[in-house]
């Protein structure tokens, strides 16, 4: 029995944004970025997609992540006017877990760490837990004689902003409880209730139009300001990365390709600050794997048609998750693996659907210094520790 399990209902009959759950925030379905939130979570044994729609459950499939599946939802339950513990008690009737976490689709700004420490509450001893955000608005009711009235300040003494502690509001993120208390509740949050503020960006939820445009440009100013100090390994591509991209042959048939020394350097400073280095390549040719020999690459892969199913393997033998690389790709085939990575980064000359899908993009191209570039940027990191 899962202890702790995700559960994100996603119904396909949004009105206000059409099928919004799968469509394109910055250049991924909406729902991929709470699922990256779920899979990242360590305390988090199975994420269950709740929908109506074949084509949500398709992006779950599409999406890759062992620990996630769709799994269906009543008619009823997916209805404008369906509560949503509607769809939560009719999964809890069906399956057997210990915990459910609550993760809502339309919170993409939603970060592992969060859902970490909503389960870290519960297990202290809190009977349910709830993500909240600080506001600091006054707030002003409208009285029965058509009048108003404060709600949360004295207007004769009204306070300056650092002065004024606010208050709480449901951001709508998750909510943590157990499975027993919902049954037998019928509530996602009941008994001793613990909150786990989150930052002032988190209180936008996509519900309509106006929310799509200001969530994707939070989105888009996080991806520029990526912490690399997570970073314990970094794992990179090599054609397009490590190489140009360009097919050379001598007279002779011969295959050669061109490498960069400034690449070369970045692994080494990595290696001697103890960063884990790797090459995931799709390729099979001795002259890469003399180059890997060279660079003293500690996880060296050649003839991968599947990158992400491999670092799924050999990350745990490292005692690492995806949470704690980063990647470096330039192609599709590199999209599974770059959208599970905790940095996903490119070269300059990335396709665009790879740099939509990257929260860093170097300035160098691949094979002109891309890799040094994203290695400057941990060491950069560390140092600021």
């Amino acid at each position: 029995m899962f202890d702790f399990i995700a559960f994100i209902p996603a119904r396909g009959g949004s009105k206000s944004i059409p099928l919004k759950n799968i469509k394109e925030l910055c250049g991924r379905p909406m729902i991929y970025w709470a699922l990256d939130a779920a899979a990242a979570c360590a305390g988090i044994d199975r994420i269950y997609v709740a929908t109506d729609s074949p084509g949500i459950a398709d992006a779950v499939r599409s999406y890759g992540n062992p620990k996630a599946e769709p799994v269906g939802r009543s008619a009823g339950s997916a209805t404008d006017t369906a509560s949503t513990e509607s769809a939560m008690l009719e999964f809890a009737r069906e399956r057997d877990f210990g915990h459910i976490a609550l993760i809502q689709a339309t919170s993409p700004l939603l970060r592992p760490e969060h859902l970490d420490e909503g389960i870290r509450l519960i297990k202290s001893g809190f009977d349910s837990a709830l993500s909240v955000t600080r506001q600091k608005r006054f707030i002003w009711e409208r009285g029965a004689d058509g009048g108003a009235f404060p709600v949360n300040y004295d207007p004769l003494r009204r306070p300056m902003r650092q002065e004024f502690g606010g208050y709480l509001a449901e951001n709508g993120a998750f909510y943590i409880t157990s499975r027993e208390a919902l049954l037998r509740t019928g509530c996602r949050v009941s008994g001793r209730i613990g909150l786990v503020e989150t930052p002032e960006e988190m209180y936008f939820e996509v519900d309509e139009p106006c929310d799509w445009d200001i969530v994707g440009g939070l989105l888009r100013k996080r991806r520029r300001e990526p912490d690399f100090s997570r970073v314990k390994a970094l794992f990179t591509d090599c054609d397009g990365v490590l190489t140009d991209g360009g097919m050379y042959y001598t007279e002779n048939g011969d295959e050669m390709k061109k490498f960069n020394s400034k690449d070369g350097l970045g692994f080494r400073l990595l290696r001697e600050k103890g960063v884990l280095t790797g090459l995931v390549t799709g390729e099979k040719r001795e002259l890469i794997a003399r180059r890997a020999r060279k660079l003293r690459i500690d996880e060296a892969h050649f003839g991968v048609d599947d990158k992400e199913k491999l670092l799924e393997r050999i990350l745990p033998e490292r005692g690492l998750g995806f949470r704690d690389i980063a990647y470096i790709g330039d192609d599709v085939n590199d999209l599974p693996a770059l959208r599970r990575a905790g940095i996903a980064c490119c070269p300059a000359d990335a396709l665009e659907a790879v740099k939509e899908a990257c929260a860093y993009v170097a300035k160098a191209r691949g094979g002109e210094g891309a890799v040094r570039e994203v290695a400057e940027k941990i060491l950069e990191s560390m140092d600021g520790d």
